[in-house]
């Protein structure tokens, strides 16, 4: 039995996994911080883990587009966040689709122990496809809140990370020199016009 398994045994908690997903500029992390900061104001104990490769802003923060901001650890694979959770409450977890599907069953035996799950990522990747782990994340979760960025094009609810630079690859660490939020109609217009 681990550290884990005897904290949800004496104290009686009971986990859940909340997942924050959308498009690039939708406000997940923001909305990931928010939750966190809220749990810390609460009293409860908060760790914060993000993907190491992820280091866009700063190594050891999470950071929103809006430049809020909250300490986390860097991890390379998500088995590490079982073994860094420690003797908390709440954890918090940024840029999940940039993980393997093991981050399924680590959300999972986390909740599983009575800790309060919450994860943030792209609902999908810049060709529109589902992002890595995210669906299913989303299909575990207890609770999915899906949030979206304005069209650049036509100010509509924005659904898809339209890439605007040739490269092909799935991961392509970028901001708005990059990706542009834009709604299904004209994420298909750009498409098109490649």
């Amino acid at each position: 039995m681990d550290v884990l398994e005897n904290l949800a045994g004496m104290t009686g908690k009971r986990g859940a996994i909340e997942v924050i997903t959308g498009s690039m500029f939708s406000g997940k992390t923001e909305e990931l911080i928010r939750r966190l900061r809220r749990a810390q104001f609460a009293g409860q104990k908060v760790e914060i883990f993000k993907p190491s490769m992820d280091m866009r802003y700063s190594e050891t923060r999470i950071v929103s587009h809006d430049e809020k901001s909250i300490l986390s650890t860097p991890v390379d694979h998500a088995s590490s966040i079982l073994m860094l959770a420690g003797n908390v409450n709440v954890i918090g977890i940024d840029e999940a689709q940039f993980f393997d599907n093991s981050i399924v069953d680590v959300c999972n035996r986390l909740a599983d122990n009575g800790l309060r799950v919450i994860v943030a990522g792209l609902d999908m990747d810049f060709m529109g496809k589902p992002f890595g782990p995210m669906p299913a994340l989303m299909g575990i979760a207890e609770f999915v809140t899906k949030v979206h960025a304005i069209c650049m094009r036509c100010g509509n609810l924005a659904h898809y990370s339209f890439r605007k630079s040739d490269e092909e690859q799935v991961v392509v660490l970028g901001e708005k020199d990059k990706y542009e939020p834009l709604c299904r109609t004209c994420y298909n217009i750009a498409k098109e016009n490649g």
